[in-house]
C-alpha cells in the first residue's frame, strides 16, 4: 500500500522510509524484450544454454533493465495527489552490487532523501533505492533516483 500525500506536502516526507514493494520475478521473457529494445543481446543475457556454463551458472538481467524497474515498482511506494505531470529527472549515483539471476524475485525499498523546490512551481524528489533479490544478502542495485513533480 503505497504512502498517499499531497504534492503540497511533499517536503514533509524527507526522512520517510516508504517501506519495500511487493516482489516481482525477472523472466527471460522481460530480459529478452530488454535486450531487443536496447539492442543488446549479450549471452549472459539472452543464452541460458550458453549462460549454464557461464560465471553465474544462468542467464542475469542487465544492470539497466534492474534500474529501469525501480521506476514502476516506485509507483507502488509513493502515490502524489494534485500533480499534473510526473518526470524521471536522472540519477545522482547508481551501482550494481549482485546480479539477477533469470527466474529471481525482485522488491524495491526506498527512503525519502530530499525535496526542493524547482522552477515552473516543481518539487524534486531524491531518494535512496535499494532493489533487493529474494535471498541475497547483496542488493541488485543501489541507486539515488531524482524524480520532479508539477501540480
Amino acid at each position: 500500500m503505497p504512502t498517499n500525500t499531497q504534492f503540497a506536502d511533499l517536503t514533509d516526507l524527507v526522512g520517510s522510509d516508504l517501506g519495500v514493494t511487493e516482489w516481482m520475478e525477472v523472466t527471460q521473457d522481460r530480459v529478452n524484450t530488454f535486450a531487443d529494445a536496447t539492442d543488446d543481446p549479450q549471452w549472459i543475457h539472452v543464452d541460458p544454454e550458453r549462460a549454464r556454463s557461464g560465471p553465474f551458472g544462468t542467464t542475469i538481467a542487465h544492470g539497466y533493465l534492474t534500474l529501469a524497474l525501480v521506476i514502476p515498482l516506485f509507483t507502488e511506494l509513493l502515490e502524489v495527489e494534485g500533480v499534473g505531470t510526473k518526470l524521471n529527472y536522472g540519477l545522482n549515483k547508481v551501482r550494481f552490487p549482485a546480479p539477477v539471476k533469470v527466474g529471481s524475485r525482485i522488491r524495491l525499498g526506498a527512503v525519502v532523501r530530499e525535496v526542493t523546490e524547482v522552477g515552473g512551481g516543481g518539487r524534486q524528489l531524491t531518494f535512496d533505492a535499494t532493489v533487493e533479490i529474494e535471498g541475497s544478502e547483496k542488493p541488485a542495485c543501489v541507486a539515488q533516483p531524482v524524480f520532479r513533480f508539477y501540480a
